[in-house]
């Protein structure tokens, strides 16, 4: 107990920072670098450096209460349709900036719902993405999967397609908790899908958890981690549920008080790390876990673990391509995201507008202070003798290096060349990352560090 008071007195349960899916973050980009800013990072690619694409399918047939993500309802399929075909559209203008001869490493369809496409839609998507961005000799392509919303016919036509790993969407089998975020998903319907993906010979699979939702208990969670184990997947997501019903407006039929409370949201995100631990996963960075053969374990050990907006990856692709509404992508010279709202999104494109609304262009020390973060966030350390030899005015920040060591003695350690956040201290990640952060905005933006 005493650990849990020091790590509260540290900002753990009440401090609410960025998950650092990049830096800098998403509410700091800029209008000023839109459409142009988009079309200069095209242009610029190299043909010899495969890409990732990320493809956002904004579509729920249901809109589950937790999320915050950007979705809308649909009951028939005519809406999909014409964001299908918008979608290609998008892709024709892209390809009409991009150097002759790039290519695409990995693919990933993300929503929303990208199951909810018909299988006719599926290929013509696809054929369509690959059309611009051809496949690498290495290509992987993942596809977000709703038990719920998925078919034999759905899951052959994306195997058809080249899909080899898919990411299961599960946060909870408890039914009082699924009613509660008003997702329906038995673990029959769940099992049953996981089946059908492996007699396709899709092997590769993630599952996603949440922990901190309504009338979660420390036995639903040790019961919904047993039957994801019996799942066997090769990696696994621990998100904590952000409460930020002033931005997600669905989340406000979550009742406040059937949340659990910080110490109990702590304690269920600690059960469910030791069952993962005991049953042979390794911790990946604050929130993700993986076989020790699965190539985020590799990439791990090999120290080329990556954050991205779809959490910890092994992508060995620089620049991230988004597509669709709202997707973000990620240049050597900064972040881009493309309009928000599908309907100004399909505005620009009928338009024959890159999509491209708002970003970010790195300058000053943004690069310098993203390598902190991201050590961090990856690894829980950084070299900073590395950072001298990349960066001219590292030595800038070593005032900055003493204050954190200082603040969180004894979770932060200098040795030799290394900055290293103890195993300890791990809980306090997203909070010293925080301290490395040029930039300010409202903190309500961001969810619990816990």
């Amino acid at each position: 107990m005493e650990r849990i008071n020091e790590l509260r007195r540290l900002g753990l349960f009440d401090a609410r920072v960025p998950r650092y899916t990049s830096y800098p973050t998403a509410p700091v980009f800029s209008p000023d670098f839109g459409a142009d800013f988009q079309a200069e990072c095209l242009a610029s690619l190299d043909p010899a450096e495969p890409v990732s694409v990320y493809v956002h399918v904004p579509f729920c047939e249901r809109l589950c209460w937790f999320c915050a993500c950007r979705t809308q309802g649909t009951q028939t399929m005519s809406p999909v349709a014409g964001y299908v075909k918008t979608l290609k559209a998008e892709l024709e203008m892209i390809r009409t900036r991009l150097p002759e001869g790039v290519k695409m490493g990995r693919l990933h369809w993300g929503g929303g719902t990208p199951t909810i496409l018909l299988p006719d839609m599926i290929h013509d998507l696809a054929q369509a993405v690959k059309s611009v961005f051809p496949p690498a000799a290495e290509f992987e392509f993942s596809v977000e999967i709703d038990p719920t919303l998925v078919d034999e016919a759905k899951v052959e036509a994306l195997r058809l397609e080249g899909m080899n790993r898919a990411s299961i969407g599960i946060q909870d089998f408890a039914e009082d908790v699924q009613e509660a975020i008003g997702r329906h998903q038995p673990w029959d319907v769940t099992k049953h899908c996981v089946d059908m993906l492996r007699a396709a010979g899709i092997h590769s699979l993630n599952a996603d958890l949440v922990y901190g939702l309504p009338f979660q208990s420390e036995d639903h969670m040790r019961d919904t981690v047993e039957k994801v184990l019996a799942l066997d997947p090769d990696r696994m997501a621990l998100f904590g549920y952000a409460h930020v019903p002033h931005m997600a407006k669905r989340q406000k039929l979550i009742k406040e008080e059937t949340l659990p409370g910080d110490l109990e949201r702590y304690n269920l995100s600690q059960i469910a790390a030791e069952m993962f631990r005991k049953a042979g996963y390794q911790a990946i960075g604050i929130d993700h876990f993986a076989k020790a053969d699965d190539e985020l374990s590799v990439a791990l050990a090999e120290g080329r673990l990556r954050r991205n907006f779809q959490g910890y990856t092994a992508d060995h692709c620089d620049t991230l391509v988004g597509i669709g509404a709202s997707s973000i992508s990620s240049f050597k010279e900064g972040w881009l995201q493309n309009a928000p709202a599908t309907g100004a999104w399909t505005g620009k494109v009928e338009a024959g507008v890159l999509t491209g609304s708002r970003g970010h262009r790195f300058a000053g020390d943004d690069l310098l202070r993203k390598a902190v973060i991201d050590g961090l966030m990856c690894n829980f350390e950084v070299n900073l003798a590395t950072l001298d030899t990349v960066f001219d005015d590292a030595a800038a920040l070593n005032a900055l290096h003493e204050a954190v060591m200082i603040e969180f003695a004894p979770y932060v350690k200098h040795v030799g060349d290394i900055l290293r956040i103890t195993e300890e201290g791990r809980p306090l990640t997203r909070i010293i990352a925080s301290r490395y952060d040029a930039y300010t905005r409202d903190a309500g933006t961001y969810s619990k560090a816990s």
